[in-house]
């Protein structure tokens, strides 16, 4: 800072004194002044400025730490003002010579205060119509939701003076927070206000500014915004922000994902930091959806060591990339491995000594597995055996299964059914703690349904859904990860964890919403259901219960053990029908296979 702006604050409150005690005096008189009732208020002014001076120095107000007009300044200012008053009201007692009226210093000092205050404010005021947007090429936006996520958009948008975006106006249902107003911007309804209210502002945008909502809200007020003729933009959800405050860049159009409903999922973050934190955490598959975005949340976490393994070298530069752009491949954290190599995994294992394994690496395409039932039993099945079995000395193994384990019908349910109970094997055989986490289908994964109908509704359709009544639990990556990192926390032994889906979704729903925010018409066909196919998923198998002893949205259930010796002797060359039966067969083994030799 310079020193002409360094001391423009001190002479600023040193003109206060002096109006502020001048009239004091006056007042004190009834302005009938002469020169005896005066003598004492010219060195009682510089006393006071003085005092300002040295008090403020020591609270560091005159030496550039509080900017004008902050709210830090104006509480050193009120405090510096009460501490020179009591000054001065004792010295004006014990001072010899000509003194101010009793009681001048006291009513001199509040309306100096007056006076500071006032010029702090109108320099703030002065700072925010240079800071507002231009009004001449800004778009006119109303948001949505005047809740903490609305709050910071208003600010971030309020005081950018490069902004796109100038807020007019405020609409939220809460009747309590009518005609108030957030940074100078007004609330000017509830949600069926929209369309008035974009016809009197001349906003041609409504922000969505609610970070968690059910999807009934998000598109009601989309709808509403469309009905208006405004675009409709949203802001993203809390989990996708990972606990940062959102600003105006964070702004985007509307995705599936926010059009089936966002939650917010409580965390216990202490509990995770205790297993992560300080941590060498190895990631299986992590060039994969799951995978990568485990990566990027346990990073936030500071592990000591966060090794990534994959055996796509390119998903593996993408996943770093997403974590430091300045990495480079020669990184140690990069493992390049197949999990059908035996040898492979155990060295690594030996190597570099991980204390916590996310296990998320597997085939799962359904109609693949299918056909090709002995690669889903190398890679799933085989492939987690060899990772379980070099995890054996680790503190913490967590692998991610699927609702299709709960009652299998197909090749990717059977092959994960199994990973679970072998999983279950080892927790009982080894130290540490071997769990395994069950969800449903994660929306923007690589080839999940909003995949494929993104890429048919980009080649002009038809949008292809099974069967109008097919339903499926769905959560987002961000959601799914978050749970899966929370429920390491909390999981036991041998449990399989069971994340919270909330209410089953139509497929066609999903098509339907989608095609909603095509930029043209998309028809959408039905081709009925595929081998292994279930009109509905369901989370518990038979025999399993949905308990909760430790977080609302993580149940608990016993997975029975498998003997590893059972699917060492699955003859992957087998037919596809032969090894698809062998495959269930093994999934209802009523109690492990105990053999001398496992």
């Amino acid at each position: 800072m310079s020193a002409g702006k360094r001391f423009l604050p001190l002479f600023v409150d040193a003109l206060a004194w002096a109006a502020g005690l001048n009239l004091a005096v006056l007042t004190r008189y009834e302005f009938g002044l002469d020169a005896r009732r005066t003598a004492g208020t010219v060195p009682m002014i510089a006393l006071a400025v003085a005092l300002q001076a040295a008090i403020g120095h020591a609270r560091h107000l005159y030496r550039g730490r509080f900017p004008f007009g902050t709210l830090d300044d104006v509480r050193a200012v009120w405090q510096c003002v009460l501490a020179a008053t009591l000054a001065l009201l004792v010295l004006d007692q014990l001072l010899p010579g000509e003194r101010v009226p009793p009681g001048a210093p006291a009513v001199g000092g509040l309306l100096a205060l007056v006076v500071m205050l006032a010029a702090r404010l109108v320099w703030r005021l002065r700072l925010d119509a240079r800071y507002r947007p231009d009004e001449r090429i800004a778009i006119r936006v109303l948001l949505f939701g005047a809740g903490s996520a609305g709050r910071n958009l208003l600010q971030s948008m309020r005081y950018d003076p490069n902004g796109h975006y100038l807020p007019v106006g405020v609409i939220d249902d809460d009747p309590g927070k009518r005609r108030m107003r957030f940074y100078g911007v007004p609330v000017l309804g509830d949600r069926n206000d929209i369309a008035a209210q974009v016809n009197r502002t001349g906003a041609t945008t409504v922000v969505f500014a609610v970070a968690n909502a059910a999807a009934e809200l998000v598109r009601d007020i989309r709808d509403l915004a469309a009905e208006a003729g405004a675009e409709f933009l949203v802001v993203p959800s809390v989990t996708e922000l990972m606990d940062r405050e959102i600003n105006v860049r964070d702004l985007r159009e509307p995705e599936v994902t926010d059009l089936l409903g966002r939650r917010q999922i409580d965390t216990d973050l202490d509990s995770i930091a205790g297993y992560l934190t300080g941590k060498r955490v190895l990631v299986t598959g992590a060039g994969g959806s799951i995978g990568s975005e485990l990566c990027r949340q346990i990073h936030r976490f500071a592990p000591a060591e966060l090794m990534m393994l994959d055996r796509d070298e390119s998903a593996l530069q993408a996943v770093q990339l997403s974590l430091d752009t300045q990495a480079p491949l020669t990184d140690p954290s990069l493992l390049l491995a197949s999990l059908r190599d035996a040898d492979r995994v155990r060295e690594i294992f030996l190597t570099r000594r991980p204390h916590v394994v996310f296990h998320a690496a597997a085939l799962k395409h359904l109609p693949l597995l299918e056909r090709y039932p002995g690669e889903a039993v190398k890679t799933n099945i085989l492939g987690t055996l060899n990772v379980l079995s070099a995890a054996t000395g680790v503190e913490r193994f967590v692998n991610i299964s699927t609702d299709k384990a709960a009652d299998p019908v197909s090749v990717l349910g059977y092959s994960k059914r199994i990973t679970e109970r072998l999983t279950a094997y080892v927790a009982r055989h080894s130290p540490g703690t071997f769990l395994s986490v069950r969800f449903g289908n994660v929306l923007g994964s690589r080839g999940s349904v909003f995949t494929t109908f993104s890429a048919q509704i980009a080649g002009g359709g038809p949008v292809t859904v099974t069967h109008p009544d097919v339903t499926r639990y769905f959560m987002t990556i961000q959601e799914a990860v978050h749970l899966v990192i929370q429920a390491a926390a909390i999981g036991r032994d041998g449990e399989a964890l069971v994340l919270e889906m909330g209410e089953p979704v139509r497929i066609a729903e999903v098509a339907r919403q989608m095609v909603s925010l095509a930029p043209h018409p998309v028809e959408i066909r039905y081709t009925g259901l595929r081998p292994g196919e279930k009109l509905s998923e369901v989370l518990f198998g038979a025999g399993e219960t949905d308990v909760r002893p430790l977080h609302p949205l993580i149940s608990h259930v016993e997975v029975p053990p498998l003997n590893p010796s059972a699917v060492t002797t699955i003859d992957v060359n087998a037919d596809a029908t032969l090894m698809t039966a062998e495959l269930a067969r093994l999934c209802a083994l009523p109690i492990p296979l105990e053999h001398p030799a496992a």
